[in-house]
């Protein structure tokens, strides 16, 4: 506690109303607690220095000396005060940064993402790349000087041609890597005539920019900046004809002569970003994953009948693994697109494509697939974010780490086609 100190000696305290004589000197600074208060104080003090001398009331110096240190203690709360808030922020603001460098989602790279995220995420996945890169040695690009090596880019792409083309060719695999052109086949199929371009949609896979690209292309909108989000995935707005609205003789003519491309990506991994996109994350609101879809899933493979937490990653494996889905695909119609099969989406042992990227390769294969559609002076596939499309180990071993050996043996049996006809290697880390 405060204690205050005497203005005079004791031996002249003054009675009220008699007045006292106040030397000039230091016995009239009083020491006061450091801050804006003890500045207050000593002027305050001047004041009284200043009064006529050599008289002054003691009424007044009383006054005088109360006020003083009733606001140095006023002002020195209001300092503590206003220093805690500032704490409060800062750890507030400190906070936020981590939460957002902690919970970004990586696979959502149509939207603007935060450029300290990007950064951090680039520094940690580019160690992992030598170890965890899925193609093939002889078609695995080598950064930059992949880019800048035309025929050595050209040798990768031929290269992959020749892997589909030797796969479907083997009998072993033919019930994995063939199925009809049919309408579900012809519905994911995107049409540009003005180009002759053909676009086969691969959901999870960056196909919403692909798709800004032909919406340009077309004419209904002068740049991909301009085109509102709502309307990419609104096919009766977004000016995409669908190979399946054509005749037969039209469709085939297509099918014979314009440039055909689509983009592949690591299988499980792919999986993986279906199920937080829609049963997870879902932003674009689609209520039906979670509302219909999800609890399809629940009843039919759920082992703990007692749990009561939505889809379970563990739920959408068995779902997905088990040789008598067809009759749920069923129920759930289109829906289905973002985690069946790349044959069963777009029949590449049917149709001769021209170009197949990779989706951990992207940045070296959009530039390359507009060139050779040529269409590169006319647009260009939007930027990428560093590192967004490296294919992330790590990620899919946590997602697999509590399904069982036998739940991903089936899941594998499935999609082992895809495996095979676009090179990735046989996840082992997961299978053995």
């Amino acid at each position: 506690m405060l204690r205050r100190r005497r203005l005079v000696p004791a031996a002249r305290m003054p009675q009220a109303g008699q007045t006292v004589h106040l030397p000039r000197g230091p016995e009239l600074w009083l020491r006061f607690p450091l801050g804006p208060s003890s500045l207050l104080g000593r002027w305050m003090m001047r004041d009284c220095e200043k009064a006529p001398r050599p008289w002054i009331n003691a009424n007044l110096l009383g006054r005088y000396k109360s006020f003083i240190w009733l606001t140095s203690d006023n002002m020195h709360h209001q300092w503590l005060l206003l220093a805690a808030c500032f704490w409060v922020i800062f750890m507030f603001m400190v906070a936020s940064k981590f939460i957002t460098l902690t919970f970004k989602d990586p696979d959502v790279y149509g939207v603007k993402q935060e450029p300290l995220m990007l950064t951090a995420m680039t520094k940690v996945e580019k160690i992992q790349v030598p170890e965890e890169k899925c193609l093939p040695e002889e078609f695995q690009p080598t950064g930059k000087v992949f880019s800048e090596d035309p025929m050595h880019q050209s040798l990768v792409h031929v290269k992959r041609i020749e892997l589909l083309r030797n796969v479907c060719r083997d009998a072993a695999l033919r019930n994995l890597s063939h199925t009809t052109v049919s309408k579900f086949v012809l519905d994911r199929i995107f049409v540009c005539d003005k180009h002759k371009i053909l676009f086969c949609q691969t959901p999870k896979v960056g196909n919403t920019q692909w798709k800004k690209v032909l919406i340009v292309l077309n004419g209904a909108f002068s740049s991909i900046e301009e085109i509102p989000e709502n309307i990419v995935h609104d096919h009766e707005k977004n000016g995409l004809p669908r190979l399946s609205s054509f005749s037969d003789s039209e469709i085939q003519k297509r099918l014979n002569l314009y440039f055909k491309f689509f983009i592949v990506r690591d299988p499980f991994e792919r999986l993986i970003s279906a199920f937080k996109d829609k049963f997870v994350h879902n932003p674009r609101f689609e209520p039906w994953y979670r509302h219909e879809i999800a609890p399809g899933i629940i009843r039919k493979y759920r082992k703990n009948r007692t749990e009561t937490k939505g889809l379970q990653f563990e739920d959408f494996v068995r779902y997905l693994g088990d040789p008598n889905h067809r009759w749920l695909d069923v129920q759930f119609g289109d829906h289905i697109i973002h985690w069946v099969t790349y044959v069963e989406l777009c029949a590449p042992c049917e149709i001769t494509y021209s170009v197949i990227g990779h989706h951990e390769t992207l940045e070296d294969d959009a530039p390359y697939i507009l060139k050779e559609a040529g269409i590169d002076h006319l647009v260009s596939y939007p930027t990428i974010p560093p590192g967004i499309t490296v294919y992330n180990k790590t990620k899919v071993e946590r997602y697999f780490s509590g399904i069982s050996k036998r739940d991903i043996r089936r899941l594998y049996a499935r999609f082992e086609g895809d495996f095979k006809l676009f090179g990735y290697r046989e996840p082992d880390f997961l299978l053995n």
